[in-house]
């Protein structure tokens, strides 16, 4: 029997008794309705050699090369026409073979746990205190500091696998590990279930397969390479799908307008060090505020150091994150029915309070998603659906994290310069004064002359600076209007949230009542 023999990929070797045959740079898997190939054609042993491109699909061509090698080599018709047939079927069984072969090196990679993965992770999801604990792990895995906003990320990430995702962007100043933040919690999701992207092409999203985008996680590194796609994005997170139709040519070369649809739900997350220029992309995320304080710079780099020196449990990070990736991957799409949703206000002082009424909500289920193995499962008469209920539990640790993310949306400031605002304040309390002068707050804080320019020009058009004239030097200096403003809006979401607990507490000790 006569093998195709493929062992060198640029010149495969079909050799019979009548017939050796080579096919020079191997064959093309892109045109199935074709099979050109570059042939050289000997007698076995002989230097008299017939090349030849050729299409072995085409009779015409194939009739016309076997007279050819007839002629030439002084062989049958017959027995050239047969040894030709025998090879494209040949190398038809080994198209399909490598086909076969790149179908199953692109399949996404999902990962099957084992049933002692899977017992220990429905047990870590059935505990108490779980978000409590999932923090711990979290931390254990190699999330240094930045407490709320790892769990934050956390949830917002695992938000993902529900109808209605919740999306991120980290925000804060160069070099303060926006990126290391979003990777190293991104590590605690399925790789099955993430895209990350450096640079993409405008149009790049729209030749995904349909369904590939659904449920993924999509990371941003930097919003600044990706401003060709912000807009797709945005209509991904609004939308939960985008289209574009093209004009494409057919293989009659006949041109036709085909549409391009990409499904979703994503869940999308991003960096960026320029608040105000991804206004649009921000106002459907929520903004994460990365620590900057001398606090966490410190575990940061103590952290380092225990690395550099090999003093790091290594096995304990590993441990961390595979737990986590398997209760990721043990989480079902559940609708999530929220019973409390009417009674829940957000503070009057929250800007555009509609969208941000939403991502409230949208924070609640996602906590209780990710408590589904703590829920009892409902059925809806009327639909036959599947749920789960919130808990006024869900809702008061829903508060407890979200306080700085509407604190922040509260704020007419960029949270650049809020944070030196703060840090502002701070030092004049802690030197017992009440007015500054650029030149001393650049010499003792630290900042440049062209960024402080930016932040006093944004707190004086806002109000919260005032420049005064000193009556015996006759300079200029500046001065705080309200010290105690940020802590007051703090105290006005904190009531607001409060009250809307203390009413459901109320109406749900009177509903159990009634029922008694």
């Amino acid at each position: 029997m006569n093998i195709l023999d493929t062992t060198n990929t640029n010149n495969y070797e079909y050799i019979t008794k009548h017939l050796e045959i080579h096919i020079l740079g191997g064959i093309k898997t892109n045109k199935l309705e074709s099979l050109r190939v570059t042939i050289s054609v000997q007698k076995p042993k002989q230097h008299n050699i017939l090349r030849q491109s050729i299409d072995l699909y085409n009779d015409n061509q194939v009739e016309k090369f076997v007279r050819k090698v007839a002629e030439r080599l002084e062989i049958g018709t017959s027995v050239a026409r047969r040894t030709l047939q025998d090879l494209t079927k040949e190398l038809e069984n080994y198209r399909f073979l490598l086909l076969n072969k790149q179908e199953e090196a692109h399949k996404p990679y999902y990962k099957e746990i084992s049933a002692l993965e899977e017992k220990e992770a429905i047990d870590f999801l059935k505990q108490g205190n779980l978000l409590e604990r999932t923090n711990e792990y979290i931390g254990s895995s190699g999330v240094i500091g930045e407490d709320v906003n790892r769990l934050l990320m956390y949830l917002i990430f695992t938000s993902r696998k529900t109808n209605n995702p919740l999306h991120c962007i980290s925000l804060g100043s160069s070099g303060v590990g926006k990126t290391h933040l979003q990777s190293k919690v991104a590590e605690l999701m399925p790789q099955e279930d993430r895209i990350e992207i450096t640079v993409l092409s405008a149009n790049a999203f729209y030749y995904f397969n349909r369904t590939e985008l659904q449920n993924k996680l999509i990371l941003i590194e930097d919003l600044d390479g990706a401003e060709s796609v912000l807009y797709p994005l945005r209509e991904l997170q609004t939308k939960k799908r985008i289209t574009k139709t093209v004009v494409h040519k057919d293989s009659r070369g006949e041109s036709k307008t085909i549409h391009l649809v990409v499904e979703g739900p994503v869940a999308i997350a991003g960096c960026t060090t320029q608040e105000s220029i991804y206004e649009d992309n921000s106002n459907r995320s929520f903004l994460l505020y990365i620590d900057e304080s001398e606090e966490q710079d410190k575990k940061i780099m103590d952290y380092q150091r225990r690395a550099s020196a090999g003093k790091l449990n290594e096995k304990e990070e590993i441990q961390s994150k595979e737990l986590l990736k398997n209760v990721q991957r043990l989480l079902k799409t559940i609708r999530v029915i929220n019973p409390f949703a009417e009674f829940l206000e957000l503070p009057k002082s929250v800007f555009k309070p509609r969208r941000t009424n939403s991502h409230y909500l949208q924070f609640i289920s996602a906590i209780t998603f990710y408590k589904q193995y703590q829920r009892e499962s409902k059925v809806d008469t009327q639909t036959g659906e599947i749920y789960i209920e919130t808990t006024i539990e869900d809702i008061q640790e829903a508060n407890k994290l979200i306080t700085e993310v509407l604190l922040r949306k509260s704020d007419t400031l960029t949270g650049a310069t809020r944070n030196h605002l703060e840090i502002l304040k701070n030092y004049l309390k802690a030197n017992n004064q009440t007015t500054f002068t650029n030149a001393e707050i650049r010499r003792n804080l630290r900042i440049k002359e062209s960024t402080l320019r930016n932040y006093n020009n944004q707190l004086l058009l806002e109000n919260y600076i005032r420049r005064i004239k000193k009556s015996k030097t006759k300079s200029y200096c500046f001065e705080i209007v309200d010290v105690d403003e940020y802590s007051n809006l703090k105290e006005q979401i904190d009531n607001a949230l409060n009250s809307c607990l203390s009413r459901l507490s109320t109406s749900q000790t009177a509903s159990k009542s009634q029922v008694v």
